[in-house]
């Protein structure tokens, strides 16, 4: 059985927020329905049930403290 074929997804931005709490999505789960965007911390609090309903989930979590925030200490 083959996968089933899709289209590609727009990178995540700062602007993308999390579903459950408002913070900086770094997963995205593709669904049946829709997508959902999920922060580092409710992606991983919601994997597993994600992983059973999901097409594709994508995480971005490397990304993560990848550059300095321009709200950090230069110091």
């Amino acid at each position: 059985m083959t996968a089933p074929a899709f289209a590609p997804t727009r990178v995540l931005t700062h602007d993308d927020r999390c579903d459950r709490c408002g913070a900086q999505a770094f997963i995205r789960a593709v669904l049946p329905g829709g997508d959902l965007l999920f922060c580092g911390h409710h992606g991983r609090a919601h994997a597993l049930a994600l992983a059973a309903v999901a097409l594709v989930v994508e995480d971005g979590t490397d990304a993560i403290n990848g550059r300095p925030s321009p709200s950090g200490n230069s110091d």
